[in-house]
């Protein structure tokens, strides 16, 4: 147990509670470069997916209450890039800068490190200073900046690059 939580696999009696999560990045945050919340079929279908590829979904949790979800799925598409991973992590909004996110990123680094994974990439919608000051402090260097590549809000997004070597 960590940050308040305990970290464990996601399971299908957690969808609802990710959902609500994730809608409520699509919705208000700058996380999710979308404009259409999701339904309980899609979530499903996203863990399906991610099961079947290989790649973890973990909940942090305290009792059967989701304090936040994450995991990490391919990079880029092409066998050269199979032992590069891309980090997602979603924190509910009353347990953000508790120690969630740390808990859940910490766990996603030991099992890429424990499936043979070289590179964990972040890439990381600005603004979001605390999940920069996450990374930095989990050993990710900055790779760069990629400037106004999304739109959201009536305004452009930057996109920073982090990695971490595995």
């Amino acid at each position: 147990m960590t940050g308040g939580c305990v970290v464990r696999d996601a399971e299908e009696a957690d969808l609802p509670q990710i959902l609500a999560i994730h809608n409520h990045h699509i919705a208000y945050g700058f996380a999710l470069w979308r404009y259409e919340t999701e339904t309980l079929a899609d979530r499903a279908a996203w863990l399906h997916d991610r099961r079947k590829n290989g790649y973890p979904v973990i909940v942090a949790a305290d009792g059967d209450e989701v304090l936040g979800y994450g995991g990490y799925g391919a990079f880029r598409f092409g066998a050269g890039y199979g032992r590069t991973v891309e980090n997602s992590i979603y924190v509910r909004e009353d347990r953000r800068r508790r120690g969630v996110a740390r808990a859940l990123m910490s766990d996603l680094i030991a099992r890429a490190q424990s499936e043979g994974r070289h590179v964990m990439v972040a890439g990381i919608g600005l603004p979001n200073d605390a999940s920069v000051a996450l990374h930095a402090a989990l050993g990710f260097v900055d790779c760069g900046l990629l400037r106004q590549i999304g739109w959201k809000f009536d305004r452009w997004l930057d996109l920073r690059l982090m990695q971490k070597m595995l």
